[in-house]
């Protein structure tokens, strides 16, 4: 997830981000990118794509299919403006980190098929410099964002305690038919497709640090056999914010979640 600044005793700043889903050889894969080491946010982490809204991403020319914001914006607890903001940043974010862009024809149908070309790498590149915004690149190709693509999953507030805080809302999407998920992000050193299972399993080594939000909510998938059921189960759990507490023990540091819920922290190794 894109860094975005923030304060400790700030209000936290509105962000999005994707668990892409396809089904593997060996059940539902996630993909995953890691956070290069130094970066001032979650460095040698592993996380999803997303980031912050850029506040052109609520533009109400954006032509839209599926639910619309007022469908969001019951489902996360905001208003309707902050609703299609999200939606656009998680489709927005998607593209820019993934190379994966959930739009299609305004009136429905076929997903957007292939978008790895050269003008569409060009497109990419001028959304991560803000010098397209997502409604002028939709509106060029005569594409609406696909709602219908995402589903709500979870909902995670860094804690006061902590200098860079986010209010995030995590979405579900299925990797589009005739798409690849590329590793294109310049935050990122590394990309794969993980199962939920796999993934923990290094997290439990110490090979793949992650923050507790990226844990639960693999935990959580890992109770998906398929991309059906993951979509056809989201959210998970009803959504509510989750804003966890830390502590020491002689364990090492652990996030305890409202429901007492604890989750070991584990840092990356230094290089």
């Amino acid at each position: 997830m894109t860094g975005l600044g923030g304060g400790a005793g700030t209000e936290p700043k509105q962000a999005a981000t994707v668990l892409i889903l396809r089904d593997g050889e060996s059940g539902l894969e996630v993909y995953l990118l890691r956070r290069t080491k130094g970066m001032p946010f979650a460095g040698g982490m592993t996380a999803y794509p997303g980031g912050g809204v850029d506040p052109r991403d609520g533009d109400t020319e954006i032509a839209w299919w599926g639910p619309g914001p007022a469908d969001w914006a019951a489902a996360f607890g905001c208003d309707e403006r902050m609703a299609r903001e999200l939606v656009c940043a998680a489709v927005r974010e998607t593209f820019e980190e993934a190379g994966v862009l959930l739009a299609g024809h305004p009136e429905g149908g076929d997903v957007v098929p292939d978008v790895s070309g050269d003008d569409w790498e060009e497109q990419r590149q001028a959304l991560l410099a803000r010098e397209l915004s997502l409604a002028e690149l939709l509106a060029g190709r005569r594409l609406a964002v696909r709602s219908d693509l995402l589903r709500p999953f979870a909902h995670w507030i860094t804690p006061p305690v902590e200098p860079r805080r986010y209010d995030t809302k995590f979405f579900v999407a299925a990797l589009p038919v005739g798409q690849e998920a590329r590793h294109v992000s310049g935050e990122a050193d590394e990309a794969s497709w993980l199962t939920p299972a796999a993934a923990l399993a290094e997290l439990s080594v110490g090979a793949r640090p992650m923050l507790p939000p990226t844990s639960h909510t693999l935990g959580q998938l890992a109770e998906f056999p398929d991309v059906a059921a993951a979509l056809a189960g989201s959210p998970p759990e009803p959504l509510h914010p989750i804003s966890p507490t830390f502590e020491e023990t002689p364990d090492g540091r652990w996030a305890v979640l409202p429901d007492g819920t604890r989750i070991r922290m584990v840092v990356p190794l230094p290089s």
